[in-house]
C-alpha cells in the first residue's frame, strides 16, 4: 500500500510541474509582445474610435400626425335577392382570386322559375314559326282569291270572282285589292304580336338569370376576408352585408391632416412614416388629397401609398412627419445615429474640444432626416468634433493624439 501510494504523489506532481512550465511563457489576461503573436478577442473585436466633423444639412420643421394603415380596396358584399344562406366559402384571413363565389343563397325557387320561362319561351316560339308561316300563305295564296271557299264544285266561286266582284267593284261595291291588303296585314299584325311575346318570355328568362347571379357574391378582386357578417342557414334580405372584403397587398396610411399643413404637400411627394410594427421608419408617397375640409374637425383626410411589404396589416397605428410650410427652413447640426448615446432619457455625445478633450455633452434631437442620421436643435454646432461611434464604457479625458 506505501508503494502504490508513493506512486500516485510522484505522478501528481510531475503532472503540475509539466502544466506549469507549459502556461508560464503565456500568462492568463497578458499581451503577446512579440511581433506577430495573438491578440485577444476583445481587442481584435473593439470598434474603431473614428472622430468625425459635424455636418449641417437644411431642414425644415414637421408635425408627427397619427394616421391607420387601411387597405387599397376595400368592398362590403351585401345580398341581393332574399333567401337562405347556404354556402360561405371560409372564415376571417382567407385569402381568394378575383371571381371566385364566396357566398351563395338558396336559388331553388330560382331553378323552378326559370324551366317556366324556358318552356313559355320554346311555346313562343314555336307561336312565332307559326304566324310566320301564315303570314306567307296570305301573302302567296290570299284568302280573299280562293276558289274554293264556296259550294258547287268552284262554280259559284268562279262566277263570284269573274263576274261579281268585277263589276261589284266597277259599280263601287268592294275592292278586293282592299280586301287583299287588309288580310296581309292582319297576318303581319300577328307576326309581331307573338314576336313580342316570344321577346317577353326571353326577358323573363334574362331576369331570371340575372337573379340567379344575384344569388351568389363573387370576390371583385384578389381579397381576403376581413369579417364575416353571417352564418350559413341564416336568412337574409336584400342589401343585408355579408362579408367584408380588402385587398391586402396594396396598404395605404389615411390621416386627417389639419388644414393649415396641408399647402405643404402635393401629389406623388415622398414623406417620412414610422410604423407601430417594429418601430420601422419608411417613406410613404402621398397619393391623394381629399378637395374637401372636414367641416367639424377642420382638417383633410390624406392617404398615402406604402411601400410593398411592409410588416403589419390593416388597422395597424402609424405616423407621418408632415412639413409645416409656416415655418421657414434652417440649417440645422446633423449627426449619425451611431454617435448618440442614452444617459437615462437625456441623448449625448462625446466631443473633442479645443483643449483636445474628450467631454459628454447633452444634446436635444430634431428629426430625422433619414435611417442614419439625426437633425440636433440644440448643444453642437456645425464644425465641431465628435465621436461616430462611442464605446459603452468611454468616460471623458484627454485624447490621445495619432
Amino acid at each position: 500500500m506505501s508503494k502504490t501510494m508513493l506512486r500516485k504523489l510522484v505522478i501528481t506532481l510531475l503532472s503540475a510541474t509539466t502544466f506549469t512550465g507549459w502556461a508560464a511563457p503565456y500568462p492568463v489576461n497578458s499581451q503577446p509582445a512579440r511581433q506577430g503573436g495573438f491578440a485577444p478577442a476583445a481587442v481584435m473585436n473593439a470598434p474603431v474610435q473614428q472622430i468625425i466633423p459635424v455636418m449641417s444639412a437644411p431642414t425644415g420643421s414637421s408635425v408627427v400626425l397619427g394616421g391607420t394603415v387601411v387597405p387599397l380596396r376595400e368592398v362590403t358584399l351585401a345580398a341581393q335577392i332574399p333567401g337562405r344562406i347556404n354556402y360561405l366559402a371560409g372564415v376571417e384571413g382567407e385569402f381568394f382570386r378575383a371571381g371566385v363565389v364566396v357566398a351563395a343563397i338558396d336559388d331553388d325557387d330560382l331553378l323552378a322559375r326559370r324551366a317556366q320561362a324556358l318552356a313559355n319561351l320554346g311555346a313562343q316560339s314555336h307561336a312565332l314559326q307559326n304566324s310566320q308561316v301564315q303570314y306567307s300563305k296570305e301573302f302567296w295564296a290570299p284568302r280573299s282569291r280562293d276558289v274554293g271557299r264556296m259550294p258547287g264544285m268552284g262554280l259559284p266561286s268562279m262566277f263570284d270572282m269573274f263576274f261579281t266582284r268585277p263589276m261589284g267593284s266597277s259599280m263601287g261595291y268592294g275592292n278586293p285589292m282592299l280586301e287583299r291588303h287588309a288580310d296581309l296585314y292582319a297576318q303581319g299584325t300577328n307576326v309581331s304580336q307573338v314576336q313580342s311575346r316570344r321577346i317577353g318570355a326571353l326577358s323573363q328568362l334574362q331576369e331570371v338569370d340575372a337573379q340567379l347571379r344575384d344569388s351568389r357574391a363573387v370576390a371583385p378582386f384578389d381579397a381576403i376576408i376581413v369579417k364575416k357578417l353571417v352564418e350559413v342557414g341564416e336568412t337574409v334580405q336584400p342589401g343585408q352585408p355579408l362579408l367584408k372584403l380588402a385587398d391586402s397587398h396594396a396598404l395605404q396610411l389615411k390621416v386627417e391632416v389639419p388644414v393649415r399643413l396641408v399647402s405643404g404637400l402635393r401629389q406623388d411627394m415622398l414623406v417620412p412614416v414610422i410604423l407601430d410594427v417594429g418601430n420601422a421608419r419608411i417613406q410613404a408617397r402621398v397619393a391623394q388629397i381629399y378637395p374637401v375640409a372636414d367641416n367639424n374637425r377642420h382638417t383633410v383626410t390624406v392617404k398615402f401609398d406604402l411601400p410593398d411589404g411592409v410588416p403589419g396589416g390593416p388597422g395597424m397605428y402609424a405616423e407621418v412627419m408632415i412639413p409645416d410650410s409656416s415655418i421657414p427652413i434652417q440649417n440645422l447640426p446633423v449627426i449619425p445615429n451611431s454617435a448618440v448615446i442614452w444617459r437615462g432619457s437625456l441623448p449625448a455625445v462625446f466631443v473633442v474640444n479645443n483643449q483636445n478633450e474628450r467631454e459628454l455633452r447633452l444634446i436635444r434631437l430634431g428629426e430625422a432626416i433619414d435611417d442614419r442620421s439625426v437633425a440636433v436643435l440644440s448643444g453642437l454646432h456645425p464644425g465641431e468634433r465628435i465621436f461616430s461611434q462611442p464605446s459603452s464604457g468611454m468616460a471623458a479625458g484627454w485624447v490621445k493624439q495619432k
